[in-house]
């Protein structure tokens, strides 16, 4: 029976081992318990509306939540190894105390001396094969610091990678370039960069899936909030006719359904195409409530809601008293001549001048 107890503490230090181990340093990062505790933390957060600064927190809690529980796990599961075998298999100073304290109390105390290698030495193994236990009792404690800061290290770089992408990702929303600009060489380079970028956050997603738990808020540096816009610059991409314009938007729209899978098999579970995919990580990572997109990406207004800060406005319809019809900017010029038709004044920017030459020729004449 005995033996059946240390038994069970050693299977629950392996099942602790395991998880340590999946949630990584193996490549696909499948960790059991782990990701079970940062679920459930960022569900709940979500599902109580938690205020954006709770829900901040959630991923570096969930972290050191899951480092305690590594922690407690395998002190617990090496203390229940020693249980059964104390006192009788132990040594202790002469004169002291601690062999009439409760087994279960020595346990434990000598389990937290061993893991944080403290080594005090005032209970010691007796027995033959209790001797190399303690030696990989402290082994498995300096591997689970070493494991935590490693962790840390490894997971910041990750959404630093993925706060930038999302930055360039509004810079460009509100420089909203068109087609016709992006239809160069240089257009093909920044789609290629955006390609590439959201291939590494990809990776990131795979490796470090804890890293979706973080929060990045509802500005610039939520990616969330910018994927979309990424869409919109490969569809404008395949419709340049530069070749490799087009390339490029192909590839970019590549890593953008990549990314979506990897999200929607992961963390979010819609079933839909990528457009679907991104409107759900946007209300996952959003305020709350899913909002509506536009063509762009963007969250799109109804009719007849007023702004946030004001009042609605009515588009008043054009009437005749208001609109001046020009038939045309021919007139004469100060050589005698006529002037050749302009452009039509819906465009702005080459209406101006020509309406400044009539208007000069009329003075003139």
């Amino acid at each position: 029976m005995k033996w059946l107890v240390s038994l069970a503490g050693a299977g629950l230090v392996m099942i602790t081992l395991r998880d340590l181990f999946h949630t990584l340093w193996h490549p696909t990062r499948h960790g059991g318990l782990s990701r079970l505790v940062m679920t459930v933390l960022w569900r709940l957060a979500r599902r109580f509306r938690a205020p954006g600064r709770v829900v901040g927190l959630v991923g570096p809690l969930s972290m050191v939540t899951v480092v305690g529980m590594w922690a407690l796990t395998v002190v617990l599961g090496l203390a229940i190894v020693h249980w059964p075998h104390m006192p009788g298999a132990f040594t202790f100073p002469p004169g002291s105390d601690a062999a009439r304290e409760p087994a279960l109390l020595d346990s434990v105390y000598l389990s937290l001396v061993t893991v944080t290698t403290l080594g005090l030495g005032d209970i010691a193994p007796g027995e033959g094969w209790l001797r190399p236990v303690s030696p990989l009792e402290a082994l498995v404690g300096f591997a689970l610091l070493t494991a935590t800061v490693s962790w840390v290290l490894e997971i910041y770089p990750a959404l630093t990678r993925r706060r930038v992408l999302a930055v360039r990702l509004a810079l460009l929303r509100d420089a909203d370039p068109p087609t016709r600009q992006i239809d160069c060489t240089a257009g093909a380079l920044l789609l290629d960069s955006l390609a590439t970028d959201v291939a590494r956050v990809r990776v990131d997603f795979t490796q470090y899936a804890e890293a979706y738990y973080f929060h990045d808020g509802e500005d610039h540096s939520s990616l969330a909030a910018t994927v979309g816009y990424a869409a919109v610059l490969a569809r404008r991409g395949q419709a340049a006719r530069r070749p490799e314009v087009r390339l490029a938007g192909a590839l970019l729209a590549g890593a953008l359904k990549d990314l979506a899978t990897i999200l929607d098999q992961r963390f979010l579970h819609t079933g839909g195409p990528p457009t679907a995919v991104f409107a759900a990580y946007a209300a996952d990572h959003g305020p709350g409530r899913r909002p509506a997109l536009n063509g762009q990406g963007q969250p799109s207004e109804k009719r007849g809601s007023a702004p946030r800060g004001g009042r609605t406005r009515r588009a008043s319809a054009p009437t005749a008293s208001r609109t001046r019809p020009v038939a045309s900017h021919e007139g004469p010029s100060p050589q005698g001549g006529t002037s050749s038709p302009a452009p039509p004044c819906g465009d702005a920017a080459a209406c101006l001048p020509a309406c400044a030459r009539a208007q000069s020729s009329r003075h003139w004449s």
